[in-house]
């Protein structure tokens, strides 16, 4: 009687080996066919590079279907009503957040802006103007940078603020 328990359990084990083994190989091709390739991070100087040359390319002439002008067409606008061509912008960043800024002839302007992890976005000041800015906040502290432009380029002054977040009278 003893050799067929041990037969037995050393059938089962075998059967527990192989399952596992299965299901591990199993999950590791699902997981290889369902997740995304990875992907390499940017450094601020080729986010930079890709902004400059996208920036760069001529934008391609719009084509006309029709060899005719309609009545009813309107005329060009004017280039006081025509928005300036405004270029990508420039990566700048700081331990609270990154803004993409670009310089036009009214002054800076910020394209876009990103928090950090774990920041808030308050107080955007987005522009055109002399100085725009944005404060990213942290619980009670916070960074702000204030844009401007130097010779067409944007620059950044970061500085650190201290938020009111004591939750006294007047706050909502």
């Amino acid at each position: 009687m003893h050799p067929r328990i041990f037969l037995a359990v050393g059938a089962w084990l075998l059967g527990a080996g192989a399952a596992t083994g299965g299901s591990l190989v199993a999950v590791s091709l699902l997981g290889q066919s369902l997740a995304a390739p990875p992907t390499q991070q940017l450094t601020v100087s080729a986010v930079n590079r890709a902004l400059a040359s996208e920036s760069k390319e001529p934008t391609p002439a719009p084509t006309r279907t029709t060899p005719t002008p309609t009545p009813t067409a309107s005329p060009s606008p004017s280039p006081s009503t025509a928005p300036a061509a405004m270029p990508g912008g420039k990566l700048l960043v700081s331990a609270g957040g990154s803004v993409v800024a670009g310089c036009g002839p009214s002054g800076a302007y910020l394209v876009s802006w990103s928090p950090q992890q774990g920041y808030q976005v308050e107080d955007v000041v987005r522009g055109p103007a002399a100085r725009p800015s944005v404060t990213f906040m942290a619980g009670s502290s916070g960074v702000r940078m204030v844009v401007s432009c130097a010779a067409g380029l944007p620059s950044a002054v970061i500085s650190t603020v201290q938020g009111d977040d004591d939750g006294g009278p007047g706050d909502d």
